[in-house]
């Protein structure tokens, strides 16, 4: 690849992975305030969960109205943070990809776009494709590329996990 290329691909990955982590942080952070002051709600993934209409809304539904929900508001930002993490730093990058595609599928089945009409409350009028399938196939790009052999810090791990004079593809 091209440096230019290489470029294109470590940026990409920054560009997904800032995304990840402030909607983590933007997640923990809350409550917050609102523009004229006032204090805002905390933050809870039950509207989320009780709007699905994916084929697993059912369980959403549910997983909405249990005892769970607070587990699942505490994991999710969590889920989000970490996934931001490895994909700026380039750590573990490998799995902060995975993990990415994992909550991103998650997300598009809870709501798959299928009217195609602009609708309250949302920015665009989406029909089966949405700005989820839209960064997971972004994410799908990053992983076949293998970007933490690029830039990142899985490169200091790589190294200092080879044996001293091991060149990477050669066996000793």
């Amino acid at each position: 690849m091209t440096g230019p290329q290489q470029l294109a691909l470590v940026v990409l990955r920054s560009l997904v992975g800032w995304h990840f982590l402030y909607e983590g942080l933007f997640k923990i952070w809350w409550p917050a305030w609102s523009r004229d002051g006032a204090p805002l709600a905390r933050w809870s993934s039950a509207a989320y969960l009780h709007a699905a209409t994916g084929p697993l809304a059912g369980l959403l539904h549910g997983l909405a109205s249990s005892r769970l929900l607070p587990a699942v508001d505490r994991i999710l930002p969590l889920a989000l943070l970490a996934v931001g993490v490895s994909l700026l730093l380039g750590l573990f990058t490998r799995a902060g990809c995975l993990g990415a595609l994992l909550l991103l599928g998650l997300f598009y089945v809870s709501a798959i776009p299928t009217m195609g009409v602009p609708s309250a409350g949302t920015e665009g009028a989406y029909l089966l494709v949405n700005k989820n399938l839209v960064e997971a196939a972004a994410v799908l790009v990053l992983l076949s590329f293998r970007t933490e052999r690029i830039a990142g810090l899985d490169l200091l791990w790589e190294g200092r996990a080879r044996p001293r004079g091991q060149v990477e593809g050669t066996v000793s």
